[in-house]
């Protein structure tokens, strides 16, 4: 299934490239509780969800723009039994990682692989959930967990992401937090909003839920 022009403008609301106020939105947001903040950083644990997720090669903008097309022909009908599945906010784009977790000492980020998630509405179960006909479409269960993390307006660009990082990882250091895994970059808003409008984030997370 190809999804029409037309409804990938409308979905592309929430494709991160260039991520209306998503505070504003109407969309199911994922839920999370503010355990900590300090300033544009806060400190979250997020409850146990459901994403639909695909992994593209590739550079980040085009995996991100092929992993959104995919996953939102998924919840645009192209499942069994071809249902419609209500648009949540954010997309999440994250590196793979390319050494398993067995070797810790080893592993690293794989800039050549991305996670390109939706998160489900939480009215869904995995068993109720509509199956993916695309077999590059998975529905994955999601642990609760702490995460930290930065927000940011603007175009998010690639010297945008990096500088949030960098500035994540120093108040992770700062406090003495144990980051996990490769960082999340997160895109709230449709591409025609405003660019101070907009809400991105990088999020890492970090032990301790």
């Amino acid at each position: 299934m190809k999804l029409p022009l037309g409804a990938l403008i409308a979905v592309s609301a929430l494709v991160g490239q260039s991520p209306a106020r998503a505070d504003a939105s109407d969309v199911e947001h994922a839920k999370y509780a503010v355990v900590s903040s300090a300033g544009d950083i806060e400190i979250r644990d997020y409850a146990p969800h459901i994403v639909a997720e695909t992994i593209v090669a590739g550079e980040r903008a085009a995996a991100i723009r092929e992993g959104f097309r995919a996953v939102a022909e998924y919840i645009f009908g192209n499942n069994v039994p071809a249902k419609k599945i209500a648009m949540t906010a954010p997309v999440t784009q994250q590196a793979g990682e390319k050494i398993a977790m067995t070797a810790p000492v080893e592993q690293q980020s794989d800039a050549d692989s991305w996670k390109v998630r939706f998160v489900m509405p939480a009215s869904y179960t995995m068993e109720t959930l509509p199956k993916p006909n695309n077999p590059a479409v998975k529905l994955v269960a999601v642990a609760g967990k702490r995460v930290a993390a930065i927000r940011f307006s603007g175009l998010a660009g690639e010297e945008d992401l990096q500088t949030r990082k960098a500035q994540l990882d120093a108040f992770i250091a700062r406090q003495k937090l144990k980051p996990r895994g490769t960082p999340t970059y997160a895109f709230y808003d449709p591409p025609w909003t405003l660019p101070w409008n907009r809400r991105n984030e990088v999020l890492i997370e970090v032990a301790g839920k």
